[in-house]
């Protein structure tokens, strides 16, 4: 038995080597590969299940082609697509996931997952942020918005995004290590997977006294990047796009 988790795609129409790249992954996953994780960012924006972006209906149907198979899909929200919803996850087959989602791995190791973004606590600005547009009263008002209006207010946010993420530190746009600790230790967990980063790397660390790790996914751009887990352990592997 294996898992399979992936995270940071950013799906868009001006990079289709990126889909196909996620394609040629899903159609040589390993024989015993029950469960795939999709840990956020899909897509590089989603703003509503009733306006889908190119591809995304053929990644659905194919995903759900596994699914039928008897493999489980499960998608965890991140910071680009937090607004995938009921609709585009029934049509592949896949399961919400929350924020945070602890199981136990092949190898034993009772593993905590995550996107990532909340564990970046050095940067005040976009805490703020996430904190109002995870809110539901205003996905709920961004959803009743004409889709030309939700095109143009997403684009302004992530030109907005990329204009901040110029400004600021690569350490404050990082993962805050006292955050890292309270929360693999909140959970009971020696293993935490997540991505957001980009930083792909697999980290050892000791909590409470004991040994305990931290595995970050790479996002996909010049690179596919996912994490294979088995009995043996969690190896993260890159593969040419």
């Amino acid at each position: 038995m294996s898992f399979v988790l992936i995270s940071d795609l950013h799906l868009q129409p001006t990079r289709p080597d990126i889909l196909s790249g996620l394609f040629k992954l899903l159609n040589n996953l390993p024989a015993d590969c029950q469960q795939l994780y999709i840990l956020g960012d899909l897509f590089e924006y989603w703003i509503g299940d009733d306006a889908p972006l190119p591809g995304s209906e053929q990644l659905a149907e194919r995903l759900k082609q596994l699914q039928q198979q008897g493999m489980q899909i499960f998608f965890q929200a991140g910071n680009r697509d937090f607004l995938v919803g009921k609709s585009w996850l029934d049509k592949a087959g896949a399961q919400y996931l929350p924020e945070a989602y602890k199981i136990r791995f092949p190898d034993g190791t009772l593993t905590l997952l995550m996107h990532g973004d909340q564990l970046c606590t050095d940067d005040l600005e976009y805490q703020s942020f996430r904190q109002l547009v995870r809110d539901p009263a205003w996905q709920q008002a961004f959803l009743s918005k004409p889709v030309t209006e939700r095109i143009a207010i997403a684009e302004q946010l992530r030109t907005e995004s990329q204009m901040r993420g110029a400004e600021k530190s690569q350490e404050i746009m990082d993962v805050n290590t006292d955050t890292l600790h309270q929360v693999m230790e909140r959970a009971a967990v020696s293993r935490l997977i997540h991505g957001h980063t980009h930083r792909p790397a697999q980290h050892c660390l000791t909590l409470s006294s004991e040994p305990a790790e931290r595995l970050v996914l790479g996002d996909w751009d010049q690179q596919g990047w996912y994490i294979l887990a088995d009995s043996q352990g969690t190896r993260l592997i890159n593969f040419p796009l």
